[in-house]
């Protein structure tokens, strides 16, 4: 089972500006999503709510924590799945 990679997106408002997440994981998980496109206009990074990190690779997470770790809001957190074992 892959662990949970729960964003607290009150937190992290500014991902573009940031982007320790991104630099850190060592597997590549997290991708910038952009949320606010104006025509013929560039997307200010530090503009807050205009980009959102997600965990679109999370089967590929390890569960290394590096980006927990990283993140200076503490806006990440990792979440394990019980295994029921039958």
């Amino acid at each position: 089972m892959f662990p949970k990679i729960i964003i607290d997106y009150g937190r992290c408002t500014t991902p573009f500006d940031c982007k320790r997440c991104l630099q850190i994981c060592p597997q590549a998980v997290f991708d910038l999503k952009t949320l606010k496109m104006e025509r013929l206009k560039e997307t200010d990074a530090k503009e807050p709510g205009a980009f959102q990190v997600v965990g679109l690779y999370r089967d590929k997470c390890s569960g290394c924590g590096d980006c927990v770790e990283a993140c200076p809001l503490d806006a990440i957190t990792l979440s394990y799945p019980e295994v029921v074992k039958k």
